[in-house]
């Protein structure tokens, strides 16, 4: 262990600089997104059982609202380009421009070369909860998501109903891919839900029991057409593990919103980043 230098307190005083000053970041229309709101009628529902996946559609201009109807459960969400599974949501890129959880106005990026909104929060009904006194948060994109590599190592356990596989059998079974076709495009994910963060003595990604009931729900819009993916976290309200056949789980509910042909006239998905691709050549 190496001793603290005596300009220890001075490298320690320096001011932190934010890297991605968002202030210039593309602002969501969200008055005209709460609009198209008003007038949209549910026209699909999909129920995810507990420790399960499954896949659905979100035409562009579309909302799409999750909720846990029965019991605290956390959710591990993947978002691809309905048309192009190689555009899928970046979480490092989001926790870059938006911060370490997201909510209202602030949206899910796409993977490069596309960097564009896949979907925008359009209301989080667990808003009010901001950040606690340990540093916890609702809504991440710091976490990976529960998978059985990373079980193995740690415990040599072959746990086989953990979000990474929940959401590989969801895509497969949604796409026609085999198994093995579909994992890579699995993804780091934003869990849905899950209040989490960073310990301040050892920086250790934390979790603890989610706040969400019944009552609350996660609504974006769809930028472009999405297809995606959420699973029903094993571990519950994560408040004890995350891979588990123990924890007491529910499911969770997608809900599908259509505008009007009005309002739906008026909307625009976002084109690709406009970077040229050349790399200074």
């Amino acid at each position: 262990m190496s001793s603290a230098p005596k300009d220890a307190a001075e490298r320690w005083a320096v001011k932190p600089v934010i890297c991605y000053p968002n202030e210039t970041l593309p602002t969501p229309p969200l008055d005209l997104y709460h609009e198209m709101r008003d007038s949209a009628v549910k026209c699909g529902e999909v129920i995810i059982p507990p420790r399960e996946a499954r896949c659905f559609s979100v035409p562009a201009g579309h909302f799409f609202r999750m909720s846990a109807p029965e019991g605290p459960q956390v959710g591990d969400l993947n978002l691809f380009s309905q048309h192009n599974l190689a555009e899928r949501f970046y979480s490092g890129k989001t926790r870059a421009l938006h911060g370490t959880h997201i909510t209202n106005g602030e949206r899910m990026w796409s993977s490069f070369p596309y960097l564009r909104p896949l979907a925008t929060v359009t209301d989080d009904s667990l808003h009010w909860y901001g950040i606690d006194e340990y540093g916890g948060s609702v809504h991440d994109v710091i976490g990976t998501r529960c998978d059985p590599y990373t079980g193995n190592l740690l415990s040599g356990s072959q746990y086989h109903h953990c979000c990474h596989s929940n959401l590989t059998r969801a895509l497969a079974d949604e796409t026609g891919l085999s198994l093995q076709e579909a994992e890579p495009h699995i993804h780091d994910v934003l869990n849905v839900f899950m209040c989490t963060g960073f310990t301040r003595d050892t920086g250790q990604y934390f979790m603890k029991a989610s706040p969400v009931r019944p009552s609350d729900y996660l609504e974006m819009i769809a930028e472009i057409d999405l297809l995606g993916a959420l699973s029903a976290c094993p571990g519950g309200d994560c408040s004890a593990e995350h891979s588990s056949d123990v924890a007491i789980c529910h499911p969770l509910k997608v809900e599908i919103l259509k505008p009007s042909d009005e309002m739906l006239a008026k909307f625009t998905s976002p084109a690709p980043n406009r970077y040229d691709g050349t790399h200074g050549r």
